[in-house]
């Protein structure tokens, strides 16, 4: 959508046409290498902090993101800091190591017993990790400034956890067909919760509207899979079944190898759909973003991040062998009197060899997903955002609390921080 394909509504004789509304598109200044070099350098540094130094990588990789996004030509900034998130997540830490110990405990004791104690506690624990993914992006908003004026958030994360966990129920239940109807609940109360200095947000999207455009979708996962669980029902009851039982499986199986692919599909009709109902005070934004856009992006970074973990993985193991034929013990012979030898005296070198090489591999596949995964899947998002009058913004107060990092930590407990 641009302004010179907007038609106003038709105005009544004599009086003056509507102006179309200001349109304006985010601008993403990419600077691939230098984002590239911010990563690979703070793999190193996690390398030798023992992975402590991920809390000021983040904290870089939000920095770069923001700053390098201009809305309506002035850009984002991020005000946080690796500190902040470091201690809350040593705090978050005090509250998830009894927990994961309590779970622990009661799961052996529960497997010993054969019974499902430890059932409430893993619903409990998914409970719990919504809460962490509300505290965590009303930090992340709260440390985001536009125009001098930042972003925050209220209400309450268990509130929040709670909706989310009742509707994750309903999903269950309904074979996901009431996802739309979770998203938007979700949505709106987030949505409403957020704030733009004294500029309070809104979430109006309509959930037949995704439900409508996603159902193809669902009902081909749906009935792969049904064939699937028909097929196998039809080989258990009867042995003349078998080969059309053979027959629904074989068709269900290629239609499950075919989900995967329809996901970015998804990905992007929800995109769509939520773009379609952000409201801040009149100002509205609008997403084009296609399938096939995150469908490369994805295939693209699957090829590369297995080329890299490879080549990481043959010079690890060239470094080893070398070691080895230092130490006297030829890779082609294996002479295993030496290499017996060699466990038994310095199995620590051994140890210390093996944690970092896969160490190393690891911190360079976090080095691809980061960079495809955060910088170009944001570079695609941003490209295909416009804002729609953000001219209703500029008249806005500063206004809000600012939330400590425990949420950012708890987060990181339970693997769930976005960036």
């Amino acid at each position: 959508m641009d302004e010179a394909s907007f038609s106003p509504p038709p105005q009544p004789w004599g009086q003056p046409a509507a102006a179309p509304p200001s349109l304006r598109p985010i601008d993403f200044v990419s600077e691939g290498s230098k984002f590239l070099k911010l990563l690979i350098r703070g793999a190193a540094l996690q390398l030798v902090t023992f992975g402590f130094y991920r809390f000021w990588l983040a904290t870089d990789i939000r920095r770069h993101l923001w700053s390098h996004s201009m809305i309506d030509g002035e850009n984002a900034e991020y005000t946080g800091s690796g500190r902040e998130l470091l201690i809350g997540f040593l705090f978050a830490l005090a509250i998830l190591v009894p927990i994961y110990l309590v779970y622990f405990l009661i799961g052996i004791e529960a497997e010993r017993m054969q019974a499902f104690a430890s059932v409430p506690l893993g619903l409990f624990m998914a409970l719990f990790a919504s809460f962490a993914a509300y505290r965590a992006r009303r930090y992340r908003l709260t440390r985001t400034v536009w125009r001098g004026v930042r972003f925050w958030m209220q209400g309450s994360g268990w509130k929040f956890a709670f909706l989310a966990f009742g509707w994750m129920i309903l999903v269950t239940l309904s074979l996901g067909a009431a996802w739309p109807w979770r998203a938007a609940a979700l949505e709106r109360y987030k949505m409403r919760n957020t704030f733009y200095g004294d500029m309070q947000a809104d979430f109006d999207a309509r959930p037949f509207d995704f439900f409508k455009k996603g159902l193809a979708m669902w009902l081909f996962a749906l009935l792969s899979v049904a064939l699937v669980i028909g097929g196998s029902a039809l080989s258990a009851i009867a042995s003349s079944g078998r080969g059309w039982g053979g027959l629904l499986i074989g068709l269900g199986v290629i239609g499950m190898i075919a989900i995967p692919f329809m996901y970015p599909f998804f990905r992007a009709l929800e995109w769509r759909w939520w773009a379609s109902g952000v409201n801040f005070g009149g100002t509205r934004i609008e997403c084009n973003l296609r399938g096939g856009q995150l469908l490369g992006l994805f295939f693209k970074y699957l090829v590369i991040a297995w080329l890299v973990t490879g080549v990481a993985a043959m010079l690890i193991f060239a470094i080893g062998a070398a070691v080895a034929e230092i130490s006297g013990i030829s890779i082609k012979t294996l002479d295993v009197k030496k290499l017996n030898d060699l466990m038994s005296g310095d199995t620590w070198i051994l140890v210390a060899g093996a944690a970092f090489g896969y160490l190393t591999i690891m911190l360079a596949a976090g080095v691809v997903q980061r960079f495809f995964l955060q910088h170009e899947y944001w570079r695609m998002i941003t490209s295909t955002i416009t804002i729609i009058r953000p001219e209703a913004m500029e008249n806005v107060a500063a206004k809000g609390d600012i939330a400590n990092a425990l949420g950012e930590g708890l987060a990181d407990g339970f693997d769930i921080a976005g960036f």
